[in-house]
């Protein structure tokens, strides 16, 4: 392989860990943040347990998804300066609010959540998962309007060699974006929702002793699950009417990775019209356990799919036009220097993505007791009421 497929695989693969964070956060955080809200409302202790649970998960996915995403940052200036240089002035800004949002505003109301517990008010403690789920949301949507640019580059004009935004408005309303962004948390949704579905099915077919606990996972998982695919496959079909001449005639491999995501967005859709008339009676049939235990990973392939036909159908261009991939390539590089990088980063991230699996199994595995999440707040009621 040459320094530009070696660049190319090294971006794909290091993009493709780290997106397997991001999909289960956007998709976890809101069905926390609607449990928790439950909790507020009703005060019930199976609310909490539900809160802490499926928060603490939240948070494992969420600490180690910050890491992976450091790394992604490190591969534009390592091997694509030349994006840089060419519409670093356009490129960069939405990155920079991404930056802004994810590391400053969102990881502090997601510290305010985590060691608020028992301290700050009913209400304002609320308010700081609700503003996690918020800011996760518009880290995500910087996220896709940088990506949109790439794919439609509008609201910028040539100037001295370099591309120049002379309209922040057509950014942010690109034609990609419109239906690209909710494609993306429809995703994020049947992902965390599915988790909450294979997990429970777990517990539920080890006969645990807390029954209500995950039958009422499980049904929420459904229902999530449900509208999860359903915005998944309205926006990825509608989007298509965004999608440049020629697209996907320019890399052999992106026609068949659009087949099979939509076959797996088809294939998810049957089996969800199947489990949304049984929700009442999946916690006790046993033998729909191992199934759905299985679908688990399925909305995390359907989202790598996706996530490389939608690069995969824009080459060889990196911005759609205007600037070649290997125009955007760093100069000086070589097939050692890259392949060095290439088996870091891979390294580090596939690491990192088997603690995640190992942290979230356990978890999992013993289930909601002696939860770490809330814990200092769990200790101090009983000796406030001594």
């Amino acid at each position: 392989m040459d320094v530009l497929d070696l660049a190319r695989l090294q971006f794909a693969a290091t993009g493709s860990l780290h997106f397997l964070f991001v999909v289960l956060t956007l998709g976890l955080a809101p069905l926390v943040a609607i449990m928790h809200t439950r909790w507020a409302w009703s005060g019930r202790p199976l609310h909490e347990r539900m809160t802490r649970f499926w928060g603490q998960l939240y948070v494992i996915n969420y600490a180690l998804g910050i890491v992976t995403g450091l790394v992604m940052e490190f591969q534009f200036g390592l091997s694509w300066s030349g994006l840089t240089d060419y519409a670093g002035d356009v490129f960069g800004a939405p990155l920079a609010m991404e930056t802004l949002v994810a590391f400053f505003l969102e990881s502090t109301f997601l510290g305010l959540w985590i060691f608020g517990w028992g301290k700050l008010p009913k209400w304002a403690h609320l308010a700081c998962i609700w503003l996690v789920t918020a800011t996760a949301y518009a880290s995500a949507f910087f996220i896709m309007v940088a990506n949109s640019f790439l794919q439609n580059p509008a609201g910028a004009v040539l100037s001295g060699g370099r591309l120049v935004l002379t309209d922040f408005g057509a950014l942010l309303t690109n034609k990609t974006l419109i239906f690209s962004f909710p494609h993306v948390l429809g995703a994020g949704l049947f992902t965390g929702a599915m988790v909450l579905v294979g997990a429970s099915a777990y517990q539920l077919r080890r006969r645990t002793a807390d029954v209500e606990f995950f039958t009422r996972s499980l049904r929420m998982g459904v229902v999530a699950a449900s509208i999860g695919i359903f915005l998944t496959l309205s926006f990825g079909y509608t989007q298509f009417g965004g999608v440049q001449e020629g697209k996907f005639d320019g890399d052999t491999a992106a026609v068949p990775l659009s087949i099979m995501m939509e076959g797996g967005n088809l294939l998810a859709l049957v089996v969800l019209f199947f489990m949304l008339p049984l929700i009442a009676v999946l916690p006790r049939w046993r033998w729909t356990h191992p199934i759905l235990i299985a679908l688990t990973p399925v909305p995390f392939a359907m989202a790598i799919a996706g996530w490389l036909a939608r690069e995969l159908g824009r080459q060889p261009w990196m911005i759609w036009e205007k600037l070649t991939v290997a125009d955007a390539l760093s100069p000086g590089l070589t097939a050692g220097m890259v392949t060095a990088s290439l088996v870091g980063f891979v390294a580090v991230l596939g690491m990192l993505a088997i603690v995640d699996y190992v942290l979230i199994a356990r978890l999992i595995k013993r289930g909601p007791d002696d939860l770490d999440l809330g814990a200092a707040a769990e200790q101090r009621a009983p000796a406030l009421s001594s």
